[in-house]
């Protein structure tokens, strides 16, 4: 599909006061397509917190058969999804709040499918009491940890203690012994391959060992998922799912014959860290906009806000990029600021005052927390706005 150019985009969004964000429909409807294709025989989870309004994650969900249910990051979000007509909702992340548990649980008894994350006995234990309380079953999942330790370096997140199949026995074991708590499902996250780019322009020999790391870490992944679900089925135990990977992971994480779906959030939008990588390219479908307002020089243009910066290690990964018109950079000294952005064009471009410069978010969801609502744009046009968390009154994290 041939992206939009900068006249392009100046000319849908020419009555829309700025700031702004955006979500192209178009290019959206084909990264949905893309990730439906590369899952293989496998369901797709959506990730949440990659998509933060409630229109969007419902075109997602209802475009295919393939993407079934949502992962959550918080109690609360789970809840509000619930009331937005939402179903099949796993929760990424442990809860340890007995108001949002004691919430969930008596969701749950409504009907809805809920799942709980645990990686501790203590997890187990602290949902079991609660759930005993009210005479509700609980479902729970194990988190396994897929890190690969390599000497000196640990690669991958610090997440779930449970890197082995005699660390998850126990808790297994306590989870079958109870009457008001069942093992649902398992999931292993391997961060270090879905989310850790290995095609960088200009890092050739990094990009190297990053890819070779990434295949050993493959290897071991696969190993550790599999010696841990024949331990759980050796103690007739039955899971209704086992969830892997997320968008950087989908062409190994499909190869796992017992993995039933992988987890996908990042890829529908495409941020700015997706861009580099070898085995996959999807199409900025989300950005926004912020105005030009100073010219300090001939050769630099200034923007009123556009500071947007993404979460995790401070870096210059993790700031947003101009996008178009194309060739604009920001200066190493100042960033995406607050309230300015100074900017450095090249020979050609020429801007005014009052036109508009798109950029891209370094990740996908955290977007929305910046602003209420995406203005959808579709063949040319604006053709909707959706609500993102924000703009529905929600914060959740």
């Amino acid at each position: 599909m041939q992206l939009p150019h900068y006249e392009q985009y100046k000319e849908i969004f020419s009555q829309v006061a700025k700031p702004f964000a955006y979500v192209n429909l178009d290019l959206l409807d084909d990264n949905v397509r893309a990730i439906a294709i590369a899952a293989g025989d496998k369901k797709v989870r959506v990730a949440s917190k990659s998509i933060r309004s409630v229109e969007i994650l419902r075109r997602i969900l209802n475009s295919d058969d393939v993407f079934q249910g949502v992962m959550c990051y918080t109690a609360r979000e789970a809840d509000f999804l619930i009331r937005n007509g939402f179903d099949d909702l796993l929760l990424g992340y442990p809860v340890w709040d007995k108001n949002d548990i004691i919430n969930l649980l008596q969701a749950t008894d409504r009907g809805h499918m809920i799942v709980f994350m645990v990686d501790s006995i203590q997890h187990v234990e602290h949902i079991e009491q609660l759930a005993a309380t009210l005479g509700i079953q609980a479902a729970v999942c194990l988190d396994i940890d897929m890190s690969t330790d390599y000497p000196g370096l640990h690669f991958g997140i610090w997440r779930s203690p449970v890197a082995s199949w005699s660390r998850a026995k126990p808790i297994v074991e306590r989870i079958t012994q109870s009457k008001w708590v069942r093992l649902d499902g398992v999931m292993g996250y391997e961060a270090q391959i879905a989310g850790v780019a290995d095609h960088t322009a200009g890092q050739w020999l990094k990009n190297r060992v990053i890819q070779q790391l990434k295949l050993g870490s493959i290897r071991e992944v696969m190993n550790r998922r599999e010696e841990i679900l024949q331990g759980i089925q050796a103690l007739g135990v039955g899971l209704r799912f086992v969830n892997a990977g997320g968008t950087g992971s989908m062409s190994s994480s499909r190869l796992e014959r017992g993995v039933t779906e992988i987890t996908v959030g990042s890829g529908f939008y495409s941020p700015t860290l997706f861009d580099h990588y070898a085995g996959f390219q999807y199409l900025p479908a989300a950005g926004y906009a912020v105005e030009i307002v100073r010219k300090p020089r001939a050769d630099m243009v200034t923007c009123l806000g556009g500071g947007y910066t993404a979460s995790g290690v401070v870096g210059m990964d993790k700031a947003p990029q101009p996008y178009l018109p194309e060739g604009l950079k920001l200066i190493s000294l100042e960033g995406a600021g607050e309230v300015q952005t100074p900017l450095r064009c090249p020979k050609g471009v020429q801007l005014a005052l009052g036109d508009p410069i798109f950029f891209r978010h370094a990740k996908a969801g955290e977007l929305c927390e910046r602003f209420s609502k995406l203005y959808a744009i579709s063949g040319g046009f604006i053709v909707d706005e959706y609500l993102t968390y924000r703009g529905e009154g929600e914060c959740f994290l």
